[in-house]
Formats: C-alpha cells, sequence, structure tokens
C-alpha cells in the first residue's frame, strides 16, 4: 500500500507539470521557427526565394545549396564586415569584464573617500540612454580623428556597457564573507592576491553572465555601429542592413549573412546557458 501511494502521488506530480511543460514546448518551437525558416531560406536561390515559401524546401531539399553562402563571401565588404564584428565585440567584451571586475572590487573591498558616491554615480549612468551621447560622442570621436573607426564604436559600447557591469560584479564581491578576506590578510595577502586567486573565482558565475550578455548587445548593435563606423569599418548588421537597399537583387546574400549573424549569438548563449542563469540570479538577490 505505502508504495501503491508513493506511486500515486508520482503520477499526480507528473500530470500536474504536463501542461506547463507542454505550454513551454508550444513556446519553444513557436520561437524556433523564424530560426528553421531563416536556415532554409539561406540555403536557397534568389529565385526560388522570390517565388515560394520556405517550407517548400523543407519537403524538396532539392532546391537546398551552399551557393548562397558562397556568393555571402564573394560579395564586396561582407567577409571584411564579418571579421570587423569580432575585432568590435571580443575586445569590448574583454574590456568590459576585466575593468568591471577593477572597478567593483574598488568599490566593495577598498575603503576611500567618496566611495558610496561613486558608486550611486555608477549607478545613475545604467539609466542614461544610448541616444543622447551619438552627437556629443560623435563630436569628441572627430576631435580625436577616431569617428569611423573600429576604436570608436569599442569606447562607445565599453562606456555604455562599464556601469552595468561594475553594478553586477559588485553584488557578488560583495556577498563574499568578509571572514574569507581578512584571513587571506593575516596570510600577508595584498589587494592583487585577493582579487585574482580569491575574487575573481568566487565570481565567476557573474562574470560568465556578464560576459554573454555584453557579447550579444555588442554582436547584435546594428545602430551605434550605423552611426560610428564607416563603410570599411562596419559590423555584419550594418553590412546586411546596406543590402536591403537593393533588396530584390541581393536577397540571397541577405538571407545567409542573417543567419551567421544569429548562429554565433546562439552558440555562445546555449554553451554558457548554466553559467547565465546562475549569475543572473545570483546578482538579482545579493546585496
Amino acid at each position: 500500500m505505502k508504495f501503491k501511494n508513493f506511486f500515486n502521488k508520482m503520477n499526480l506530480k507528473s500530470l500536474g507539470k504536463l501542461p506547463i511543460n507542454i505550454f513551454m514546448l508550444v513556446i519553444a518551437i513557436i520561437w524556433f521557427i523564424p530560426t528553421v525558416g531563416l536556415f532554409f531560406q539561406s540555403l536557397r536561390s534568389g529565385a526560388d526565394i522570390g517565388q515560394s515559401g520556405w517550407w517548400t524546401a523543407a519537403a524538396n531539399p532539392r532546391m537546398l545549396s551552399l551557393d548562397s553562402y558562397l556568393r555571402l563571401f564573394q560579395e564586396m565588404g561582407m567577409a571584411t564586415a564579418f571579421w570587423n564584428t569580432f575585432k568590435i565585440t571580443v575586445p569590448t567584451t574583454m574590456l568590459v569584464v576585466i575593468l568591471g571586475a577593477c572597478a567593483a572590487y574598488a568599490l566593495s573591498w577598498i575603503d576611500f573617500k567618496g566611495k558610496d558616491i561613486v558608486f550611486l554615480v555608477v549607478i545613475g549612468l545604467m539609466v542614461v540612454p544610448t541616444n543622447m551621447a551619438f552627437i556629443p560622442v560623435a563630436q569628441l570621436f572627430r576631435r580625436l580623428n577616431i569617428f569611423g573607426s573600429i576604436l570608436g564604436v569599442i569606447l562607445f559600447h565599453l562606456a555604455f556597457g562599464l556601469p552595468f557591469a561594475v553594478f553586477l560584479i559588485r553584488n557578488f564581491f560583495i556577498a563574499i564573507p568578509k571572514e574569507l578576506l581578512e584571513a587571506a590578510y593575516v596570510d600577508g595577502a595584498g589587494h592583487y592576491t585577493l582579487f585574482i586567486k580569491i575574487m575573481l573565482p568566487l565570481a565567476m558565475p557573474a562574470i560568465a553572465s556578464l560576459s554573454i550578455l555584453q557579447f550579444l548587445w555588442v554582436w547584435n548593435d546594428m545602430l551605434i555601429a550605423l552611426i560610428f563606423t564607416t563603410p570599411a569599418s562596419a559590423p555584419l548588421t550594418t553590412a546586411i542592413y546596406r543590402q536591403m537597399r537593393n533588396f530584390s537583387s541581393n536577397v540571397d546574400v541577405i538571407a545567409p549573412g542573417a543567419f551567421i549573424q544569429l548562429l554565433v549569438p546562439l552558440i555562445v548563449f546555449f554553451l554558457f546557458q548554466k553559467y547565465f542563469v546562475k549569475g543572473l540570479m545570483g546578482g538579482a538577490v545579493k546585496q
């Protein structure tokens, strides 16, 4: 009887979760349909795209080929734009994480005059919209002769990415037990040793989640790149946008370009999804 009651309870629990699981599965399928459609479109010719929908290719795989991808990288500027995206995204992500971690450590465990005021300023900078900075920053970059360069885009993303980075990592640093740091101080550890060997390993979930978020933000950005880059320094998002001016003739270039633009963030997110969720949840509840 005890085993029978146990299995009955297990069945009730499973049945109770079944509607939620079905609902989440339906949402996931709906969310994934545009990605599947874009994948099939990227493997079709421009003539086929204009004549029928992507679902016809699923029923007739003979329509699929890699010619569109070959044409994509033969198109003037597209291969350069692809590498420009990495040149912008990777350094920006690394700089935001490194400088944000250093600033977060200083604001959480180093006593100096005006520390609370500095942190309040950082929090205030999080709510400043990027649109307000376009004109003054563009004027500043022109005076510095970096307007239209990859360096200018990196600096813009760095300035607007650091406040959130400092806020997120500081929430993890400040929750570390003070006794652990005092014990390290007694053993002769300095700030450098504490930061590298204790703080960073403990805050790795926050650093991983921040890296993913920053990578996705910069990789998918088009507005900032559209304003602060030239065709020679433009990332893939801007290059795809410029192809849409001749949409009727370049649709077989836009589809594979958009799929590559989508594929890299998806790979990054699913590879580090565990750290992403753990870091965000930890940063949301720790003070």
